[in-house]
């Protein structure tokens, strides 16, 4: 049985304007301000929450001691408004229910926090298509550690030799070799076809192209 696991922001999903706007929030809370801007810093939001605080502090000059005193906050803010404006990324919904009916199985790999993660994919109405999902605390480690992508690929019933990672980012480049298994990057998001920096065993330009692609990547 084939297996796919995806990343979910940037990868399955834009999530980064409600993710800077949980991060401004905070700003705001110290009288600073929007400090981040939700196009030009989207990138710094698939890094997340500590690394969009971080960056904002940065730029004002100030420390990073409220990183830690403000995540909680932005947790928060986050939870309460987590699909404003997210939106998923153009033939998501249409790949998803093309490899399922291929027999695939599908599951999440992501650095969101579980609940988030399973609050996001139920409001985008998602849920259903993936036998499992492990997020940043589901476990001691996570990505690039290969612990939790293992972990995905076991809680759908697949085998790691016919899986394979969907993400957008270096951690899931990361994250794929040290479990040994190929990897597939696309290149809508922020950082564009400059991806294929990373030397991924494929690159995906748009959702449409991926049935064809697993199969061809997946023995």
């Amino acid at each position: 049985m084939r297996t796919v696991i995806f990343d979910l922001d940037g990868t399955l999903a834009d999530t980064s304007a409600d993710l800077i706007a949980a991060a401004n929030a905070c700003f705001r809370g110290r009288g600073l301000g929007d400090l981040l801007d939700p196009v030009a810093d989207a990138l710094i939001a698939f890094h997340g929450g500590r690394a969009m605080l971080a960056a904002g502090y940065t730029r004002a000059g100030r420390g990073i001691d409220e990183v830690e005193a403000d995540y909680p906050r932005l947790l928060t803010h986050y939870a309460d408004n987590i699909d404003t404006h997210t939106m998923l990324y153009p033939g998501a919904r249409r790949a998803l229910g093309t490899l399922a009916e291929a027999g695939c199985a599908l599951g999440i790999c992501t650095n969101k926090p579980e609940g988030l993660a399973r609050e996001l994919i139920a409001r985008l109405g998602l849920a259903d298509h993936f036998a499992a999902l492990i997020g940043a605390d589901t476990l001691p480690v996570r990505k690039p550690d290969p612990a939790p992508y293992r972990a995905a690929v076991a809680g759908v019933g697949g085998e790691i030799a016919r899986s394979m990672l969907v993400g957008d980012t270096a951690t899931d480049r990361e994250t794929a070799r040290a479990a040994g298994v190929p990897v597939a990057l696309v290149t809508f998001g922020p950082e564009g076809h400059a991806i294929a920096r990373l030397a991924p065993e494929a690159l995906l330009d748009h959702f449409d192209a991926l049935p064809e692609l697993v199969a061809g990547m997946l023995p």
